[in-house]
């Protein structure tokens, strides 16, 4: 599709692509959040993606990724308890040089 669309764009045709090839992809997960073992609120954040229910995949379209971009998925992977997320960016030229992977550490 090339660079320079609406997120929503890539996130839908990212389900298309991924549930083609067999896996099993949710969009729009919510996250609750929970302090001192009490549901403060039932959506706190959504996932863009999530893939076989193990890789959060947070994509964006932005001018140049920044630390907040990062630090929102690895907010989602502690809250969830993921190891493993995909920070993607469309708007570059090669889309290679958009992906940051970010791994959950205990």
């Amino acid at each position: 599709m090339g660079p320079r669309l609406l997120e929503s764009v890539y996130q839908k045709c990212m389900a298309i692509e991924l549930s083609d090839m067999g896996m099993k992809v949710e969009t729009e997960v919510e996250i609750p959040v929970v302090y001192s073992g009490r549901k403060i609120t039932d959506i706190g954040f959504r996932i863009d993606l999530l893939v076989e229910s193990t890789v959060i995949v947070e994509l964006k379209s932005v001018e140049a990724v920044k630390a907040v971009h990062k630090k929102q998925l690895l907010t989602y992977l502690k809250l969830t308890e993921k190891p493993l997320g995909l920070l993607i960016n469309f708007n570059e030229v090669l889309l290679k040089n958009g992906i940051t992977r970010i791994i959950n550490t205990p």
